[in-house]
């Protein structure tokens, strides 16, 4: 048996594996996120590690096994500013963090956003580590003299449960680590005006590397010292191994609070885009990296929406049906998020908008209108980072057959569902498997079992809407950057 930890941004998910893939035993634990008035999101580490100890313990309990490895994936980028100890030295910022908007809009403005996108292949947002190091540089610069390391919420834990200061190389990725050589890139460092925090920087782990439990980390568990624990993938990548990506050009698309499109891409032929935007990601292969292009938001979008109009999850389903596609001519922009948007562009004054309303517009319409955006959202991110391949997808969203059918009518692609929620969980498993020297056959623990077709009748409408959606976009970001002047 193996436990995977899946450390979300406001849920943690533990699952029990045996060799198989069979999930034998669940639990899951919400974390606090603390969300100001002034766009700074943060959580506190100690809280985050208690979660974990409690979804391993119970799926121990659940199972009444102890365990081979304890593998962790989780949420990544934001910053995690951590002592020798693995202690906070100051409350962990959330990769939705928006803080350091007003400095990227500055360091776009600069160049310096292009010569780090021209070094790495990685856009700056505000919630990437780049920007957060930086304005705490100006703002706060008796943490970053307090810390001994600047890392992600894997690494965090990790260094909890075992003492080791070490970091996946797919958290790494971002944005400093050149995802070719999996080396920093000292260039892109000195472009931010941060080099003299390079040795705040972890050593990238080598891929699927074990470490152990200590004392510590052991007792918070209920495990015995020197299990094999490893860390990594994060969860973008963990949900690529989960899901079987194993073709160049396939894409993998997660439907959960943020909005993540990924494309499995052969090392030697990455490209850059004409905008710096989205993120070249490290795998457990060397071979391989994933073109990601994860916008902010995705099912956040809809639960801001479903609660301003009274509604609740449960009622998705009906409200999809009950508007037609193009939702009555109701149209909407999905930029919710406190610190803009990242991919396929980044602009920290993105915003949400809808338009097409009149008095004759129903909350189905207002609905439809934003989960059809969203997949628009899907669409423009996978075109961006190079989709050519099938489309697994996965998340909290997916689970809406009326809205996966919506993401394969925007996409014109069927939609590879898997019977099993946990992805990054599984990829986590996947790859401690594979670091104690098993032969996994990804095939078998990864295969989809439903398929979601576009439907031909459609097409058309949303073709057409589509095209709408990017020249509103055009209009809105020229809008959004007069704001910022």
């Amino acid at each position: 048996m193996i436990t995977a930890v899946d450390i979300g941004t406001s849920l943690t998910k533990a699952a029990a594996f045996d060799d198989e893939g069979r999930v034998l035993a669940e639990a899951s634990r919400q974390s606090h996120l603390e969300h100001y008035p002034d766009g700074r999101v943060e959580q506190d580490l100690d809280d985050v590690v208690s979660t974990v100890a409690a979804v391993v313990r119970e799926v121990g309990e659940r199972t009444g096994r102890r365990p081979r490895a304890v593998a962790l994936t989780g949420q990544g980028d934001g910053l995690w500013l951590r002592d020798a100890r693995g202690g906070q030295v100051r409350p962990p910022i959330s990769w939705m963090d928006g803080r350091a908007a007003p400095l990227v809009r500055r360091w776009q403005r600069d160049g310096v956003s292009r010569r780090v996108y021209e070094r790495t292949g990685n856009g700056l947002f505000p919630g990437s580590q780049g920007p957060l190091l930086a304005h705490l540089r100006e703002h706060e610069p008796e943490s970053l003299r307090a810390a001994e390391v600047a890392g992600y919420c894997v690494d965090a834990v990790l260094q909890v449960l075992t003492g080791e200061i070490s970091v996946d190389a797919s958290d790494a990725s971002v944005p400093f680590l050149d995802a070719g050589t999996r080396c920093y890139d000292d260039e892109a460092l000195r472009a931010c005006g941060l080099e003299e925090y390079r040795h705040l920087l972890p050593k990238p782990a080598r891929p699927r590397q074990l470490f152990r439990l200590d004392a510590h980390g052991a007792e918070l568990l209920g495990l015995p010292e020197g299990l094999p624990v490893t860390a990594g993938p994060f969860d973008l990548p963990a949900c690529a191994v989960g899901g079987g990506l194993n073709r160049f050009g396939d894409g993998l698309l997660i439907v959960g609070t943020t909005l993540a499109c990924q494309v499995l891409t052969e090392t030697g032929t990455r490209r850059w885009q004409d905008e710096p935007s989205g993120m070249w990601l490290c795998t457990p292969e060397e071979n391989e990296l994933l073109h990601g292009m994860p916008a902010m938001v995705g099912t956040a979008g809809l639960d801001w929406a479903l609660d301003l109009l009274g509604l609740g999850i449960a009622d998705l389903g009906a409200q999809l049906e009950a508007s037609p596609p193009g939702a009555n001519g109701v149209s909407a922009l999905p930029f919710l998020a406190p610190g803009g948007e990242r991919s396929p562009f980044v602009d920290p004054g993105a915003s949400g908008q809808l338009s097409g309303v009149r008095l004759g517009t129903t909350r189905a319409d207002v609905v439809r209108a934003v989960c059809e955006s969203v997949a628009y959202a899907a669409r423009h991110c996978f075109e961006a980072a190079g989709l050519d391949g099938r489309v697994v997808a996965c998340g909290g969203g997916t689970r809406s057959q009326p809205w996966a059918q919506v993401f394969a009518d925007v996409l014109g692609r069927s939609l590879h569902l898997p019977d099993d929620p946990g992805m990054g969980a599984r990829g986590a498993a996947v790859t401690a498997a594979r670091a104690l020297g098993d032969t996994v056959d990804s095939g078998e623990w990864t295969l989809p079992t439903r398929e979601v077709t576009p439907n031909p009748e459609v097409r058309q409408r949303y073709e057409d809407g589509y095209r709408r959606y990017l020249r509103t976009l055009a209009s809105m970001r020229e809008l959004w950057r007069e704001r910022a002047d």
